[in-house]
């Protein structure tokens, strides 16, 4: 195995005993959001993905009932993320750190694996754009909109972005940078003014961690993998498995597989 796989499985094997966000782990290999929906549901979810490319580029998708993908081979995909939520009915019923249990529930569960933001960090630091989650060891903010996602099926829900403060001077090279990365949501959705995609104070984040805003920041705001979350709570399927919010799947994938 290349040296550069076999850290990104030593970045695996911790999630398993480390409940802790992922961003900064194994950097320069692609991260992913999850969502495990039953079959009944996989199609209405692919549409949606396929709908709303910025928040869910979908990387894979599953066999009904496997918990492997061609992103890592030797990767179990209801151990090897840190943190997973149960969702039954779209209200969350618990987190746990190993989802062996809940996956056996339903037998023919689809996987789908999508683009994280996280994939891009790594070239925002080579760049010298200090990524504040990361400097600060904490969550990135995540905030729920007032944009709705286009409808697919059964399944709907507003827009979830990530919000990354970035000096004025540098907002232009950031989302350069970011949309050389399309299939891990790209450049930015929105910059500046929270109050024009209805969030009404930074420093209360739907999901994550608040962070600082230096004078001379502006708050730069990406579409986030935790939409699907967001549509499961519109949409109330019956059961769901997802990724907690910051606690994702890393890869054997390199960050340059999706740079165009």
């Amino acid at each position: 195995m290349r040296p550069d796989v076999e850290t990104a499985r030593a970045a695996r094997l911790a999630c398993r005993g480390t409940v802790a966000p992922t961003a900064g782990m194994a950097p320069g290999f692609t991260q992913c959001n999850m969502i495990s929906l039953p079959r009944d549901w996989a199609w209405d979810f692919l549409l949606f993905g396929q709908r709303n490319p910025k928040p869910c580029p979908v990387l894979d998708v599953t066999d009904p009932g496997s918990f492997e993908t061609a992103l890592a081979p030797d990767a179990d995909l209801r151990t090897d993320i840190p943190l997973y939520r149960i969702w039954r009915d779209g209200v969350l019923a618990e987190e746990v750190a190993d989802a062996t249990q809940a996956w056996a529930e339903h037998p023919d569960l689809v996987t789908f694996l999508i683009g994280c933001s996280f994939t891009f960090e790594t070239p925002l630091q080579a760049a010298g754009i200090e990524v504040r989650h990361i400097a600060q060891g904490c969550n990135v903010p995540m905030f729920v909109t007032n944009r709705a996602c286009r409808p697919a099926g059964r399944l709907h829900g507003p827009m979830v972005v990530s919000m990354r403060p970035i000096p004025a001077d540098r907002v232009a090279e950031a989302a350069m940078i970011t949309g050389r990365f399309p299939a891990v949501h790209g450049a930015p959705v929105h910059i500046g003014a929270p109050e024009a995609l209805g969030i009404a104070d930074l420093s209360r984040p739907d999901f994550g961690d608040p962070v600082d805003i230096r004078d001379g920041e502006v708050p730069v705001f990406w579409a986030c993998g935790v939409t699907p979350q967001a549509a499961v709570m519109a949409s109330k399927p019956p059961f769901a498995i997802t990724h907690a919010p910051g606690h994702m799947f890393v890869t054997d994938i390199p960050d340059s597989r999706w740079q165009l």
